[in-house]
């Protein structure tokens, strides 16, 4: 019985010291994993490897590599401020280019209003000052001539109708009887001349200024005239038409400068036009 006593207590005695041993080791694992996870640390969390330092080369490469970066920027910032100067200066060549062929529009209208102008035998008015302004320090002849015949102005029919009028005395003489009006008639019984050679019969040539008049041929209508018998009756049309030829002449260096001049033109500013005329060519 003292056996069996014994064996029963020293088998309790043993399942308490295990029990006892059991929760002593939990105790002691809780603080350690609180520990950690203030540490911010995961005990599962595997343990990062060590990695190499960089190298003085690896440094000075990727130095190198960045300054090419650079120089590439820089590069091709160059480039878009030399694209973008190029496209400033043909932006302005492009808008001298249309104020010069701006001012000689406004200069050949100018020229055209003074023609008509001039052919109805009305005054000038402000045209007067844009032809002074935009023609006059080059062609100042031409200038004075048509504004010197607005003043005192002369129409083409004008000069059609009174050469009409005139008629009758240029196909007779002025002259008194004498010797050479005898030899003159004389001469006039018997003409040779080719067929093209144009009649010298009044009644032709006064059909032949009429129709050179009339077609703008203004000298070729004056020396018809001046070779009738009659001319020196008619030597107040003949002052007339020569001023009137000479208004046109002057109208018509005006029209041609407006057009291909290359030197004198002005704007209406007075500023010299140095745009090249669009029908010539460099």
């Amino acid at each position: 019985m003292l056996a069996a006593a014994l064996a029963f207590i020293a088998g309790g005695a043993l399942v308490g010291w295990v029990v006892w041993y059991n929760l002593a080791g939990d105790r002691a694992a809780a603080p350690r994993a609180d520990v950690m996870a203030e540490a911010g640390a995961d005990p599962a969390a595997p343990t990062p490897a060590l990695t190499a330092s960089p190298t003085p080369l690896a440094d000075a490469r990727k130095a190198e590599q960045a300054v090419e970066r650079v120089a590439e920027q820089q590069g091709g910032l160059d480039q878009r401020l030399a694209a973008a100067e190029q496209r400033l200066t043909q932006l302005d060549l492009q808008a001298q280019a249309a104020a010069g062929n701006a001012a000689r529009a406004e200069s050949l209208l100018i020229a055209f209003a003074t023609r008509r102008a001039v052919e109805r035998g009305a005054e000038l008015g402000y045209l007067a000052d844009q032809l002074r302004l935009r023609f006059g320090d080059q062609w100042p002849n031409a200038v004075g001539t048509i504004i010197d015949f607005s003043r005192k102005p002369i129409r083409l029919d004008s000069l059609v109708a009174r050469l009409e009028g005139l008629s009758p005395q240029l196909r007779e003489s002025s002259e008194g009887p004498s010797w050479g009006a005898f030899k003159r008639e004389l001469k006039q019984l018997f003409v040779f001349r080719r067929e093209s050679t144009p009649s010298p019969q009044p009644e032709r040539r006064m059909e032949r200024a009429r129709w050179a008049l009339e077609q703008g041929r203004y000298q070729a209508a004056i020396d018809e005239v001046r070779g009738m018998p009659g001319a020196a009756k008619a030597e107040g049309w003949i002052a007339d038409a020569e001023r009137y030829k000479k208004a046109m002449d002057a109208l018509e260096v005006i029209e041609t400068a407006a057009v291909l001049d290359q030197r004198g033109l002005r704007d209406g500013a007075g500023n010299p036009v140095r745009q090249l005329s669009p029908l010539v060519r460099p």
